[in-house]
């Protein structure tokens, strides 16, 4: 007789999580050079604006091609090619853009993360924070509110998953429900209650372009409206489980490393464009900052540290299936690790970032800085323009960023939201963003910015003197 876990997130495998430092865990990360790793996370307009383009091109082509050749043959092709673009390719733009990391700029992000959470049915603030939990506790049962299949998984349903039909009313009566105020108790597990106004009128505006789909193909007799605005996210939802299960299916619950939990497929060139690269899903995962273009050349800097990559789609799904056959009478049989190359626990941490400056005594470059001691923290020009360091202090850990050829700024050393180091992150002209949810703080004030973050971060007084950093820090042991 199989058991099944409790995968609710108001549970008890939610505490058991808890109790044995699964949540909020520290996960394992390859080596790479901190150069290269801030090279890669580099974002551009021009490229993600290209892609954009051409996807919602395709969108508006292929719609006015479904309305020129309605009631032909033509149409259900049309039609069918509108639902993979539409409610299929959406997934990986809304991903992307809701990371923050497809453009530079923040409101090109949050505009294309709008229409495709709007196409693919999803809440936009719910999912925000159920995918930033996704990333902090992946695939951990009773903290992953993204687990597909559940153990013993139902392989019976699987055709009706990728049918949508039962998935998408779901998702619909939960917009409806939060429309109306009434806030689950998953969403209330990650979603703070200061967000729960803007839930409401997203999924009202949501459900009102829906109704007015529907209520144009009853006026006109036409069912044309609603196949164009509504139901792609239907018929074109196969899209989203033909890719979205090849990332976990079938492997390791409860482990704090993303080889063991998330699969790499090699895919086409059509393939990656709808999916937007998110086959190399384990290197998403261990460094989610680093934008959909650069995810190919991450995968050659980190290769020789992870498992081999499924060759192609057809082979991800032989092993996913086989697994999760195996699962269906014995939920604790797990994939055999994948040939994951043994690196010496020295060598797991990112190459070249450490601290700075480590417990200093008071020296001779020392000085004041408004009548209050500065700590010395060295040449500016030890660092390169848009660099951001790690210093620790009096068992205190800081960060220290240049952001232009005279301007730097120091910061407590954690971010808020998710306890990252903010040396990791990228420095976006005058803000930092966190290398774990892509939390963005304003380094002038340490006000937050971006979401998931909404606590500030102390920012102390700085000054370049004579060449050299000067910071003023609270006593050893005063909390920041």
């Amino acid at each position: 007789m199989t058991t099944k876990r409790d995968y609710r997130l108001a549970g008890p495998e939610n505490r058991r999580a808890v109790e044995q430092g699964l949540a909020d865990g520290q996960w394992w990360r390859p080596p790479i050079g901190e150069a290269r790793l801030l090279e890669l996370m580099q974002r551009t307009n021009s490229r993600a604006a290209r892609d954009t383009v051409l996807w919602l091109g395709l969108i508006v082509a292929l719609a006015i091609a479904a309305v020129i050749t309605w009631w032909s043959w033509w149409s259900l092709a049309i039609l069918f090619a509108y639902g993979v673009v539409y409610g299929g390719a959406s997934d990986s733009r809304w991903h992307e853009c809701g990371h923050g990391t497809a453009f530079r700029s923040r409101w090109a992000n949050d505009v294309i993360y709008l229409i495709a959470s709007f196409m693919l049915w999803r809440e936009p603030t719910m999912w925000r924070w159920s995918h930033y939990r996704h990333h902090t506790d992946t695939i951990i049962v009773g903290r992953d509110a993204e687990i597909v299949f559940q153990r013993p998984p139902k392989l019976r349903s699987l055709p009706l998953a990728y049918l949508h039909i039962i998935n998408g009313p779901k998702m619909l009566w939960r917009m409806a429900q939060h429309a109306v105020g009434f806030i689950d108790d998953e969403a209330n597990d990650f979603v703070p209650e200061s967000e729960h106004r803007r839930l409401m009128w997203e999924n009202r505006v949501f459900l009102t372009i829906i109704g007015v789909a529907v209520a144009s193909s009853v006026v006109w007799a036409n069912p044309l409206p609603v196949l164009l605005v509504g139901l792609p996210t239907i018929y074109g939802g196969w899209v989203v489980v033909f890719f979205g299960i090849t990332q976990h299916a079938g492997l390791r619950e409860d482990v704090l490393d993303h080889r063991r939990n998330s699969r790499t497929v090699y895919m086409n060139p059509v393939f990656r464009f709808l999916y937007s690269n998110m086959n190399y899903h384990i290197e998403h995962h261990i460094f989610p900052g680093v934008p959909y273009h650069a995810l190919p050349a991450l995968h050659e800097e980190i290769k020789a540290y992870l498992p081999p990559a499924s060759p192609n789609t057809i082979s991800a799904y032989r092993e996913l299936l086989g697994a999760l056959r195996h699962q269906q009478t014995d939920p604790t049989w797990e994939i055999p690790d994948r040939a994951i190359p043994e690196v010496p626990s020295s060598q797991a941490a990112f190459i070249d970032v450490g601290p700075i400056v480590e417990q200093p005594p008071p020296g001779e470059h020392d000085s004041e800085i408004g009548g209050h001691h500065a700590t010395d923290l060295g040449p500016i020009e030890d660092m390169d323009i848009g660099q951001v360091r790690r210093v620790d202090v009096g068992g205190q850990t800081y960060a220290v960023y240049r952001m232009t050829s005279t301007e730097v700024a120091v910061t407590d050393g954690y971010c808020t939201h998710g306890k990252a180091h903010l040396s990791e992150g990228l420095v976006l002209d005058c803000m930092i963003e966190c290398p774990r949810h892509n939390g963005r703080f304003d380094l002038r004030t340490g006000a937050p910015i971006r979401k998931p973050a909404v606590k500030p971060i102390s920012v102390h007084e700085t000054a370049v003197v004579c060449g050299r950093i000067k910071v003023v820090l609270p006593p050893t042991g005063e909390a920041t």
